[in-house]
């Protein structure tokens, strides 16, 4: 169990699924989070639902790939809780799609929300982090997909991996300030979106060594630990919570 009490975490995409189980865990134990979602229905809803079991929560539902939004979830942490200490970009979106016939328009939403989202986000997050002086933890979402290819994954993998050299290169900007900043990268995960698919829990308990796939749950508990203070070491890195299906990597579509 980690103690974030005086700690103020921004968790973006995080109106359900693994972005809410971090804001839920965080607020748990003792954070002030800042919630965000492009919902904002979603975003009242979770920071209600956190709030609900004491739990303090603010919500600030909007685009995080928008400067507007990047702007005033900073403004959020520095002017009503006076500090902010954790980034978790988890705010993502995922589009399939055959190679040879993917759209410019779906993957410059893409690189619009997975790319510049998360560099901008980071940006002005570690501008707040340094001005304050008391160092930081910095927690990107990647996924298992930056490593190992699936089909139809193509353009999503690639951006995923650029999110991964994006922490490993700002080691050298912000170790001097004591912010550290990770990636996660979730294979087959239990939520929402894809228990829609019936044979999502089969087909993965099938093929993933260690029997199942991901909960919110494991992916939340590996968040909190990195941006944790007795996580102050690592930095630059990606760890990968699969199951083991990335050491043998079985397609779900054979």
């Amino acid at each position: 169990m980690h103690d974030f009490s005086n700690q103020v975490a921004i968790v973006t995409g995080a109106g359900v699924g693994i972005g809410f189980e971090i804001a839920r865990q965080l607020a748990s134990n003792g954070a002030k989070v800042i919630l965000n979602d492009i919902d904002e229905h979603l975003c009242i809803k979770a920071s209600d639902a956190i709030q609900d079991t004491g739990g303090i929560c603010k919500p600030c539902g909007g685009d995080s790939s928008q400067l507007e939004t990047i702007e005033r979830l900073v403004q959020i942490a520095s002017k009503e809780f006076g500090q902010l200490n954790i980034l978790i970009a988890n705010a993502g979106i995922t589009t399939f799609g055959d190679f040879l016939e993917y759209q410019p328009s779906s993957l410059k939403r893409l690189l619009e929300v997975n790319l510049f989202g998360t560099f901008f986000l980071t940006q002005k997050a570690t501008t707040q982090m340094i001005a304050q002086g008391m160092g930081g933890r910095i927690l990107l979402m990647s996924s298992v997909t930056a490593h190992q290819s699936h089909k139809n994954l193509a353009a999503y993998g690639m951006t995923k991996a650029g999110i991964e050299m994006l922490a490993k290169n700002l080691v050298v900007d912000l170790s001097p300030h004591q912010i550290t900043i990770n990636c996660i990268a979730p294979g087959a995960t239990l939520t929402e979106r894809t228990l829609e698919d019936k044979e999502y829990i089969n087909t993965w308990s099938r093929i993933t060594p260690m029997g199942r796939p991901g909960t919110v749950q494991d992916i939340a508990e590996a968040a909190l630990f990195l941006t944790s203070s007795t996580a102050g070491q690592i930095t630059g890195q990606c760890l990968v919570i699969d199951g083991g299906w990335s050491a043998l990597s079985p397609s779900p579509y054979e």
